[in-house]
């Protein structure tokens, strides 16, 4: 009998810097410029991404330097992913924090490194990157499929 997967027998805190890494689902939504309400602190996720992103691929296009050049980029660690509120529910070290099994669609279930973006679960195709846009603009770049792949808009038929 295999053994168990590491995702099921670890916790984040315990994972090798190669398991950790590999967890990525490569969505591209943590390099997503987010905006919170002053006031009401709500967060909101927009469909702009940080100038590192390459759209292409929802990689990161200088991963080793990032913080050097975007220094509000968020390095996740087992402690930030228990703290924040912002990871997307299909993350997948999210869901390992959440004792949930990655999704079917992982690279790591399906070894298919391109599914995430085929079901709709990336960023791939559906951003901007946020170099032109104005600070007080990007309100209008909130998007509503953050936590999934967009809703169907039902078409009313005459």
């Amino acid at each position: 009998m295999a053994a168990e997967p590491f995702w099921k027998t670890k916790k984040l805190d315990e994972m090798s810097p190669k398991e950790w890494e590999s967890l990525c689902d490569g969505c591209a939504k943590c390099c997503l410029v987010k905006l919170e309400d002053e006031d009401t602190k709500e967060l909101f996720f927009t469909g702009l991404h940080c100038k590192l992103l390459d759209a292409k691929t929802c990689q990161c296009s200088d991963y080793p330097n990032r913080k050097k050049y975007v220094p509000i980029c968020v390095k996740l660690t087992p402690k930030i992913v228990a703290e924040v509120d912002w990871l997307p529910e299909s993350c997948a070290y999210r869901l390992v924090h959440e004792g949930k099994d990655l999704h079917d669609w992982h690279h790591l279930i399906s070894g298919d490194r391109n599914a995430v973006h085929r079901r709709g679960y990336s960023a791939m195709g559906k951003t901007r990157t946020e170099e032109g846009v104005d600070d007080e603009d990007a309100i209008d770049y909130v998007i509503d499929w953050f936590h999934g792949p967009p809703k169907r808009r039902r078409v009313k038929r005459k």
